[in-house]
């Protein structure tokens, strides 16, 4: 059995990034929530695109108001209203000021807004009752960003900021990272889909519904391949398919040492190379990890890089665990995702438990990892931890690790939690 760690590094070591050539593509801004950027973003457009006033209040001169106060203040003639959305057609002269507000374009001659709140109306008339600061409440056009400058730079994985700014850019036409293509397929005699009628002995495989959830929650494009027997020639042939729709191959089930585990002697029938036959980690210690060739140009899937495949276990919280410990950094390094991204996130927390493990492997016990007033916590999941008690993972957003060797970590005691965000 490798150690967590070694395990990790060989895993990553196997992947390389989507070429941002090759394995890039071109969407409308409508579509490209979720996606990584490939290619930098610039924009022609200045932002602000022009001068405009920061505050509702008056548009003047700063050499007009910089002695107003309260027991001598300044008049100013109004000669204009400058709502937002319209353009000023006046030039503001000596002793002249226009209304305006937030957001709206100031006025060939001022350089400086008086909020309202220090102002007293007259008529067609202000009186200025306070001096404002020079070119006070007033965003010069290209004080935030420049056009022709870099707006976004590539690996940028585009969430609701990303994309109001990109709108607000007017750039509707993006260069992403195609998604990640992840062929998932369980293998066992045992299984059934979840519209079939339970026989005694049968399981149902919800590993193929969570791995195409998390798949699809990480930005890839699962490729379902549903339940393969317990078979070598339907296994052989099922990976073999696999390897061909995908980058990434998941399988769970058939990777231990049973009469029925097929699967490593098919995988070099295949002439994959293995790297992992085993991690010391609980749960989730039978893990297969290994390399195919290249697929033929001819079978589109992108640019030629070789596919990696995990055979995971089969119980579903060791699948799920697995994908959250080694598949994932795995999904975000292949995505385009810079490195101090896709780097498993290990974040120091209060365990609000008593946690327990044996101390023979790596342990990892799951529940909700939460920020409390300014300091994360953990909360370990009710019920039995064991891998085969699906029931206790829902909501899981966090795995608290106890290293080799330590058998308990008191509640009030910091604990490193792995998070299981994407």
């Amino acid at each position: 059995m490798l150690p967590v760690n070694q395990a990790e590094s060989i895993i990553l070591d196997l992947i390389h990034p989507l070429d941002s050539q090759l394995d890039s593509e071109s969407i409308d801004l409508s579509a490209a929530t979720g996606r990584i950027l490939a290619s930098p973003v610039t924009s022609q457009l200045d932002f602000p695109h022009w001068d405009n006033s920061a505050m509702d209040g008056y548009a003047v001169r700063y050499a007009d108001v910089q002695s107003a106060n309260e027991q001598q203040p300044i008049s100013l003639e109004l000669v204009e209203e400058i709502p937002a959305g319209y353009q000023p057609q006046k030039t503001i002269k000596p002793g002249q000021a226009a209304r305006i507000f937030t957001g709206a374009c100031m006025p060939q001659g001022a350089d400086t807004v008086v909020m309202q709140e220090h102002t007293k109306r007259q008529d067609n008339r202000v009186l200025i009752l306070q001096a404002p600061k020079p070119q006070g409440f007033v965003r010069h056009q290209a004080s935030f960003y420049r056009a022709g400058e870099s707006l976004l730079e590539s690996g940028i994985q585009l969430g609701a900021p990303e994309i109001a700014v990109l709108a607000a850019a007017q750039c509707t036409e993006l260069t992403v990272y195609r998604r990640p293509k992840v062929a998932i397929l369980s293998t066992g005699n045992e299984l059934v889909t979840p519209y079939q009628l339970l026989q005694p002995g049968q399981i149902v495989d919800s590993n193929q519904y969570a791995l195409t959830a998390w798949v699809t929650l990480c930005g890839g494009i699962p490729k379902v391949q549903g339940i393969v027997r317990d078979k070598p020639d339907a296994l052989k042939q099922a990976i073999a398919q696999a390897i061909l729709a995908a980058d990434i191959v998941l399988s769970t089930g058939g990777v231990s040492v049973g009469d029925y585990d097929y699967v490593d002697e098919i995988l070099a029938q295949l002439d994959a190379e293995i790297h992992i036959r085993s991690v010391a980690v609980k749960p989730g210690k039978p893990l297969t990890v290994a390399t195919f060739p290249p697929p033929s140009q001819g079978n589109k899937k992108g640019s030629s890089h070789p596919v990696l495949y995990f055979g995971l276990p089969g119980n579903p919280v060791s699948a799920l665990v697995s994908c959250w410990r080694f598949v994932q950094p795995v999904m975000k390094k292949l995505s385009g995702l810079p490195m101090q991204r896709w780097k498993p996130r290990f974040i120091n927390a209060i365990s609000r438990s008593e946690l327990k493990s044996d101390g023979r492997r790596e342990s990892y016990l799951w529940g909700q990892l939460q920020l409390v007033e300014g300091k994360y916590e953990f909360k370990l999941a009710g019920g039995s931890h064991s891998s085969g008690n699906l029931i206790n993972l829902a909501q899981t957003t966090g795995l608290a690790v106890l290293p080799v060797g330590q058998t308990l970590i008191p509640a009030g005691e910091m604990v490193q939690v792995v998070s299981v965000c994407f």
